[in-house]
């Protein structure tokens, strides 16, 4: 099932839940604006080339967006909900070529994003570098910007991965248990997958597979996360990683484990592979990770999931974070940043569970009915008829 109707799905199942009126559901489920833009580039070599760009595809990012819209409300942030990306492989193109793309990018759609109105941040395949030509280019057409800031809050880089600990924390004391003792795999080994191992790594989990599109390690006795950092930064790969063997990337997800973290695409827990599945508990930090299918399967089997709006959500609250600080022209110190992040997921997590002892629901719909409440219930008090 492809992204956008498993998430339709999972927001229908959560109105059904909630009692929606069937005006309100579909005005939730449309989204409020799609953009599409050509931007052609030269080249290194001098050759033009067109790419599409999109905020929001009618696709992917348009499940994207909406999976935002709820992520959002679960958080308790005052965001909306968007997504935007470029049709193109990042690697293929030299770091001039991306600047230039980014660059043409920003100014087809500089009109539609700004400090009150739609705040991108950085995703799959992009960075602070990123974000500061989109600053630069925006810059050119409005100005100071005090809501954008070159390299962003301190915390801002973990915080996705920082936010998926404390959403697993929150988790595992529900259920008498802590990280430190517990076997974890980690599917994906960027950003979100890295900062996650490291920090479950000191706190005293052992990770014992990881993989990413080098490759796939383990060790039974536990992987040093942070040498295997430096041995990716200095090589590139996981491929050859001395404290551990290499092993089939396609057997992670079925890798005997106490915790699961898929940090990479989505849909890769599908009704081929689930029931192979030995982790107890899937902790989402991808976006859409697990088709419903999938859910229902692992659902049987007894596993605990906790889904994407919330386990992921510390990027998007921490660049909430960030917003503030900008506005304010005030700094908080990390310390600051990490502990703020930590209450946000903790008590976004006991919500989560009120909701699924209210409407006797599993985690999933418990996240999805917390969300998608909060946006209906400011929609109609904003008299969205009008």
């Amino acid at each position: 099932m492809n992204a956008l109707a498993a998430t339709n799905r999972n927001f229908r199942h959560a109105a059904r839940i909630l009692g929606l009126d069937s005006k309100v559901e579909k005005s939730l489920l449309i989204p409020f604006r799609e953009i599409k833009v050509e931007c052609t580039i030269p080249k290194d070599d001098g050759t033009l080339v067109s790419y599409v760009g999109f905020r929001v595809d009618p696709d992917e990012v348009n499940a994207l967006a909406q999976l935002m819209t709820w992520k959002s409300a679960v958080a308790d942030i005052p965001y909306g909900g968007a997504k935007g990306g470029i049709g193109c492989n990042p690697g293929d193109l030299s770091k001039s070529e991306l600047e230039r793309l980014t660059r043409v990018f920003t100014q087809k759609i500089h009109d539609l994003i700004g400090v009150h109105t739609d705040v991108p941040a950085p995703d799959m395949g992009t960075n602070a570098q990123t974000m500061a030509w989109i600053l630069d280019e925006y810059s050119k057409f409005h100005g100071h910007s005090p809501a954008v800031d070159l390299g962003g809050s301190l915390g801002r880089e973990a915080a996705t991965g920082r936010g998926v600990v404390f959403a697993t924390e929150a988790l595992l004391a529900e259920h008498g248990k802590s990280i430190k003792g517990l076997t974890f795999a980690v599917q994906g080994f960027g950003n979100v997958g890295s900062w996650a191992a490291k920090i479950i790594h000191e706190r005293g989990g052992k990770v014992v597979a990881v993989s990413d599109i080098t490759g796939a390690v383990k060790n039974p006795d536990g992987i040093d996360i942070p040498e295997l950092i430096r041995h990716k930064e200095s090589t590139g790969s996981l491929k050859n990683f001395q404290g551990a063997d290499s092993m089939d990337a396609n057997e992670l997800l079925v890798h005997e484990c106490d915790v699961l973290i898929p940090c990479a695409l989505g849909g890769v827990l599908n009704r081929e592979n689930a029931a192979d599945v030995k982790a107890k508990f899937i902790i989402e930090a991808a976006n859409h990770p697990t088709d419903p299918e999938a859910d229902e399967i692992l659902a049987k089997k007894g596993v605990v999931i906790l889904p994407d709006i919330y386990a992921n959500s510390g990027g998007v609250t921490v660049s909430y974070f960030e917003w503030v600080q900008n506005i304010q022209g005030f700094m908080w110190d990390e310390e600051q940043v990490n502990k703020t992040l930590q209450n946000y997921m903790t008590r976004a997590f006991h919500n989560i569970k009120s909701m699924c002892q209210t409407h006797d629901c599993n985690l999933r719909m418990g996240a999805f009915t917390l969300g998608v409440s909060r946006v209906a219930r400011a929609t109609l008090l904003r008299g969205w008829e009008a």
